[in-house]
């Protein structure tokens, strides 16, 4: 019975840590802002968090005010944080629900150069909508970073 209470505690203290170490990540979304003829297509905010766990990536968030309906939205990598690049990688499509206002959501496993990416505030969130800029129709944007790092 000993040795049964010996591998239980061993079992919490392995596992303890990996609970320990669950990091919120946060994201303010919002429009980048633009000139010319596309002003009129990008409107709304929101906001993301994101809890990673080992290598697991929960996101949940909500927008509004968008200047048509919601298409999709998408996990990207940046090239440096807080800048989205030409064409930055896709990590995963997110779910989304809603019209011009609603909820995104999604989980995610990130490859180890990925969460050093995320850890970095090269991650982020986009969400795009039947107008928005081109190309992909992107409507809001918000960098994942944690409380930490904006402090």
């Amino acid at each position: 019975m000993r040795k049964l209470y010996t591998a239980a505690a061993l079992a919490l203290l392995a596992v303890g840590p990996s609970i320990a170490a669950a990091q919120t990540f946060s994201a303010p979304l919002s429009w980048v802002p633009i000139g010319g003829a596309e002003r009129s297509d990008v409107s709304g905010e929101g906001v993301a968090t994101a809890k990673l766990s080992g290598t697991r990536l929960s996101i949940d968030g909500s927008f509004e005010g968008l200047p048509a309906k919601v298409t999709s939205a998408k996990l990207h990598e940046g090239v440096a944080k807080g800048a989205r690049g030409m064409a930055p990688p896709t990590i995963a499509e997110l779910t989304v629900s809603g019209d011009t206002s609603g909820r995104v959501a999604g989980d995610v496993r990130l490859s180890a150069a990925q969460v050093e990416a995320l850890k970095a505030g090269r991650l982020f969130v986009q969400i795009n909508s039947e107008k928005g800029v081109l190309p992909d129709h992107g409507t809001l944007w918000g960098w994942l970073a944690s409380e930490e790092s904006r402090r």
